[in-house]
């Protein structure tokens, strides 16, 4: 038998065998979502039919019998950020990462780890770290890479010459078989092997193909597979036998993609962690010369030696990192760094720790180009240099405003001693193209990551995807390497002939054939069932870009940062407590990323080109996915995150705006929206009356929860000034406090005490009462409404701009002034934190010791943290001028977020959120606790019964008592 085609009555079949099997999990097939599963982070878009969610390991076997029975075809899907279309498929996905996500058992002595297929490497790790262990081989997205994925592809990367691949840390895998069944695969000594091949079923069949292959193409596999660490992973023929005679099946498992088999669960081998570790920073004159340069550092033996060229260091100057690590990583004076090593070294103490690092700093004979050396033994130093070297993969994604970085020959490998003339000729060829690139990679294996930038939409340009993939495969060949050395083969499975041979590559179809006689599982990557038939092209998958093409340009308009998400998935990680993002790790529902919400406003704007050019069905596509949109954009809680914590800078609440303004110019409106959006025009009549205002309020909650709003908050204005504003003659330094129109009317006590504060410190202070932000009223895409406050605000300012300094203090309403206000000439409205820290620096604040409080914990708005980076350095010196020790927690969302904690329809996501990532760290705060968003001042006290003073509060208190 072969696949069918997937079409609706095969699906339906295909479902209702899947029901009557006793499937507990859950289906999509709904626009929107097979719209969110037809991309990864490769070039590539592939709609599935159907995407299943089991619930049970069983699921597995249940799926796996109903495609059978059909022949449908399935591809299993993890983290979905492969760089080659590795999970795309027109048939069926299976998403293990939403219910199979169990760590099953850690064993702390023996080092093992059982877990599902869905469980997620950094999550694994959190776990295994209690007992001072870990999964070795580290990914760049290990935020959000599963283990089944990890297993998949045999991913690796930084640390593989020390801690090796994921197949080296696999003890045994359980999987489901084409036929339904289930398989253990175990180490097997000669004699069980033999006990196996014995069987008269699909497990003995399977073992008897490999065996006989093993025994017959011996010779040809010592020939064939390179020595190297990265090697022909997938179908791992060299090392499913080991030199003791032991068979392991899961190194052929490994790297094959889920063309043979479908992970159930794996048991690990976990590592014991050392205690301490160091980086040393070298910089050097030329790209080249550092990575040749690894060739001497690797004598050493360090655990890493990654290469940063000097394109991916313009690029990671504009990322917010760069604030906290730039003095680390760039040159002095006018010496121009164009290439970088990070190398790591780990220890067991300190001693050991600092021998480990002079050694590699003291080894001889390094090259002219060397110009610094830095070491850094600061761990959380550490990791923020790490963390900018994983995101290098999305930093090129920000090379060019129209073209973007690519993969496609994302992770080629040669022998080590063979990197820098492949590098080199690899610049030369893609120069000779005049593409532009930047490159990086783990200098110590050979491995290269590039992605040179195109616009997908011009053929022009992906016609370049043949053209350099040829070329890439041929260089690497030469320099006795391999086309993929880390990330999978995806499509790129056509060049397996290339390097495997026509032998080798028949042999592996043979073993498919065991596996998979109906070619049933991700077929057309890696092997095909027959040799003689040919495996997906690579340019005969359709590109994301040529769809993309499809858009006009006045639909395009708002909304280029959908066209730019590339896939890399990083809003996809579970850590309660990164900002982003808050309505996935609530929902777990890939629709509500946004990864997911720029899939469904790019294949919008394509809809919508389609019906502005008249084509047959545009309007009924359009009328099927805009409620779909809809649906997923009013989970978003504009938190920002995703504006600059995305390595592309996918702004989800800017695209809504233009979303939101489209819709409801041709559907009407919530009541609700104009009641929020309005607040500000009515500001100040309820200023002069906000007791009446309160009673109103109450009096009409009953009328507000019909429009789907409860728990707003309760006017609080600030008062007059109440202490003596006898100002000393030296105070000549004015400062225009300006009062923002949520604190104006909600929380008055913090402009109280920032004026007391300001006026106590020597600055003359006026206030600028109730300046209008317009916020709402963007947020849900009424221009015409926001323009009108925008001229309101610049009135305002611009009265106190020329002789003032203006400070504001609420970071939502801040944050709009690096983003929505930026290029409309208002008057820079500086942040409190950033003007006292600027002040404390400059000596104009007098140091300062009121009566200490320990400890004082700052909760810092996840708008601030996320376009504020500066602000945590910003609190941590004013609080350390006064005397006074503060420890930042780090959460993510509180779940209020504007207006979403008021919303009826979001109460229960709310709640989550806040228990997620604030109750526990609020509580253990007690009343030490702080919190910068009036927010989620308001939150802790609606959820906790607490509410923390803002930092400003604190301070005044402190040194005004």
């Amino acid at each position: 038998m072969t696949p069918v085609a997937p079409d609706d009555e095969t699906i339906q079949h295909f479902l209702a065998i899947l029901a009557s099997s006793g499937f507990v999990g859950e289906v999509a097939t709904d626009t929107a979502t097979r719209t969110v599963f037809s991309t990864d982070n490769s070039v590539y878009e592939v709609r599935p039919r159907a995407i299943l969610y089991p619930r049970t390991e069983d699921d597995l076997n249940r799926i796996m019998r109903a495609a059978r029975t059909t022949t449908l075809p399935l591809t299993a899907r993890g983290g979905g950020t492969g760089t080659n279309g590795q999970s795309l498929t027109d048939g069926i996905v299976v998403d293990c990462s939403r219910h199979l996500t169990q760590i099953l058992a850690i064993d702390p002595v023996a080092g093992t780890a059982i877990v599902q297929p869905g469980v997620i490497r950094d999550q694994l790790n959190q776990v295994a770290g209690i007992h001072g262990l870990f999964f070795g081989p580290t990914c760049s997205t290990s935020s959000r890479a599963t283990m089944a994925g990890m297993a998949a592809t045999d991913a690796s990367g930084k640390g593989s010459r020390v801690f090796g691949r994921t197949s080296d840390h696999i003890l045994s895998m359980d999987v489901v078989l084409s036929d339904g069944s289930d398989w253990h695969a175990a180490p097997l000594s000669p004699e069980a092997l033999a006990a196996v091949c014995a069987r008269d079923d699909l497990p003995g069949r399977v073992h008897a193909q490999i065996r006989d292959v093993l025994t017959q193409e011996q010779a040809e596999i010592d020939r064939v597979f390179p020595v190297m660490n990265r090697g022909l992973t997938g179908y791992n023929l060299k090392e499913v036998r080991d030199e003791y005679g032991i068979f392991r099946l899961s190194k052929l498992l490994a790297g094959s993609e889920g063309t043979l088999a479908i992970t159930k669960r794996l048991t690990l081998r976990l590592l014991r962690k050392k205690h301490v570790r160091g980086l040393i920073i070298m910089s050097y004159h030329d790209a080249v010369a550092a990575i040749r340069d690894a060739a001497r550092l690797v004598e050493a033996d360090p655990v890493a030696i990654e290469f940063l060229d000097d394109r991916i260091l313009s690029l990671a100057q504009g990322d917010p990192l760069w604030s906290e690590i730039g003095a680390l990583l760039s040159g002095d004076g006018d010496h121009l760094i164009l290439g970088l090593n990070l190398i790591e070294v780990q220890a067991d103490d300190l001693a050991e720790l600092q021998l480990a690092m002079t050694r590699v700093a003291d080894l001889g004979s390094p090259p002219p180009e060397l110009h610094t050396i830095r070491q850094v033994t600061d761990c959380a130093e550490i990791d923020r240099i790490w963390s900018l070297r994983q995101k290098a993969v999305g930093l090129l994604g920000r090379m060019d405003p129209v073209k973007q970085g690519v993969p496609f020959v994302e992770d080629a490998a040669v022998p080590p001693a063979e990197l820098a003339d492949f590098v080199s000729g690899f610049r030369a060829l893609l120069d000779g193209h005049g593409l532009a690139y930047g490159m990086f990679g783990h200098a110590d294996v050979g491995c290269v990551h590039v992605r040179p930038a195109l616009d997908m939409r011009q053929p022009s340009d992906a016609a370049q995807i043949r053209v350099i993939s040829d070329a890439v495969a041929a260089l690497a060949k030469r320099h006795g390497g391999v086309l993929w050395g880390e990330h999978g083969k995806g499509y790129r499975g056509e060049y397996s002939p290339h390097f495997f041979g026509d032998r080798l590559f028949a042999a592996l179809c043979g073993i498919k054939a065991s596996f998979d006689p109906d070619d049933l599982l991700n077929p057309g990557k890696i092997a095909t069932t027959n040799a003689a038939a040919p495996l997906t092209a690579i340019d005969a998958v359709p590109f994301r870009g040529t769809l993309d093409g499809r858009i006009r340009p006045d639909r395009l308009a708002g909304l280029e940062a959908a066209v730019r998400c590339n896939g890399n998935g990083a809003c996809f990680n579970r850590a309660h407590d990164d900002v982003m993002c808050p309505s996935y790790k609530i929902s777990g529902d890939r629709r509500q990323s946004p990864k997911g919400r720029a899939a469904l406003l790019r294949e919008w704007a394509r809809v919508t080109s389609d019906v502005a050019q008249g084509r047959p069905d545009a309007e009924a596509a359009q009328a099927d996915l805009e409620p779909h949109l809809l649906a997923s954009l009013s989970t978003c809680l504009e938190c920002k995150a995703c504006s600059s914590q995305c390595p592309v800078k996918v702004d989800i609440p800017s695209m809504r705006s233009r979303f939101y303004g489209d819709y409801y110019r041709r559907h009407r409106r919530p009541a609700r929206h104009y009641l929020l959006a309005g607040l500000e025009m009515v500001a100040p009549m309820l200023r002069r009356a906000p007791r009446l205002a309160n009673i109103a309020q109450r009096t009409a909650s009953p009328l507000l929860r019909s429009l789907g709003l409860i728990d707003l908050p309760m006017l609080r204005l600030a008062a007059p000034l109440s202490t003596s504003r006898d100002e000393p003659i030296a105070a000549t330094r004015p400062v225009a406090l300006v009062e923002d129109m949520v604190l104006g009317l909600f929380d008055g006590a913090v402009i109280e005490a920032c004026e007391e504060l300001l006026v106590s410190l020597g600055y003359h202070v006026e206030r600028v009462a109730m300046v209008p932000s317009g916020k709402a009223a963007h947020v849900l895409g009424m221009d015409r409404l926001f323009g009108r406050y925008l001229r309101r605000a610049r009135t305002k300012l611009d009265r106190y701009a020329r002789t003032h300094h203006l400070v504001g203090i609420e970071p939502a309403l801040l944050a709009m002034w690096q983003g929505e206000y930026a290029g409309l000439a208002l008057p820079t409205v500086t942040p409190i934190d950033a003007f006292l820290a600027s002040e404390i620096t400059a000596g104009r604040i007098n140091p300062s010791r009121g009566r200490p409080i320990h400890p004082l914990h700052l909760f810092r708005h996840c708008t601030e943290r996320a376009v504020q980076p500066l602000s945590a350095g910003n609190w941590q010196t004013i609080f350390s001028h006064f005397g006074q020790a503060l420890v930042m927690e780090e959460t993510g969302c509180c779940g209020m977020a504007g207006m979403f904690g008021h919303e009826v329809e979001h109460q229960a996501a709310s709640r989550g959120l806040f228990d997620q990532s604030w109750r526990a760290p609020l509580a253990a705060a007690g009343a030490g606790a702080m919190a910068t968003g009036f927010s989620c001042r308001c939150q802790a006290h609606r959820l906790a019964n607490a509410r923390p003073d803002h930092p400003i509060e604190t301070l005044a208190r402190l040194l005004l008592a």
